[in-house]
């Protein structure tokens, strides 16, 4: 017998997502490292254009990494969250991708996406229920 699914609160959430704000500044001081050597040993310098791309896809490989191999960033795993489909599989790296790509406007539409939590039946953000993914709390693991 299945144990029913229980979703997360709005609260914690938005705790975890804070969270992983905090743990974004280490991955984009890491990030910065390498520019920092081509502008002091070889000179070159990026345009704003180029560093905007060079994030995104930098923070793409980050939030997909960790969702695709344990559905969960540290921040997730420290709030026991996980990321799957409505069946409660695995998403496929697409849909992880499609969601990564929503969230953006979600957060920054004066966070409308987030806000669209207070009104959604199973309190999902927009980016999750547009990308057909969803939140939950994640098992209790083996030892």
């Amino acid at each position: 017998m299945t144990q029913p699914e229980i979703l997360p609160g709005i609260r914690r959430r938005l705790a975890s997502m804070f969270y992983e704000a905090l743990l974004l500044l280490g991955v984009l001081a890491v990030m910065i490292v390498p520019l920092v050597l081509l502008g002091a040993f070889a000179h070159i310098q990026f345009s704003i254009p180029a560093l905007r791309v060079y994030v995104a896809l930098g923070l793409a490989l980050y939030f997909l990494w960790h969702w695709s191999g344990g559905r969960q960033t540290l921040a997730m795993r420290t709030w026991k969250l996980l990321i799957v489909l409505p069946t409660g599989s695995a998403p496929p790296l697409w849909r992880l991708a499609l969601r990564y790509v929503l969230a953006w406007p979600s957060l920054f539409l004066g966070g409308i996406g987030i806000l669209w939590a207070l009104i959604d039946r199973d309190r999902q953000f927009l980016h999750d229920r547009l990308a057909g993914t969803r939140v939950i709390f994640a098992p209790p693991t083996r030892s």
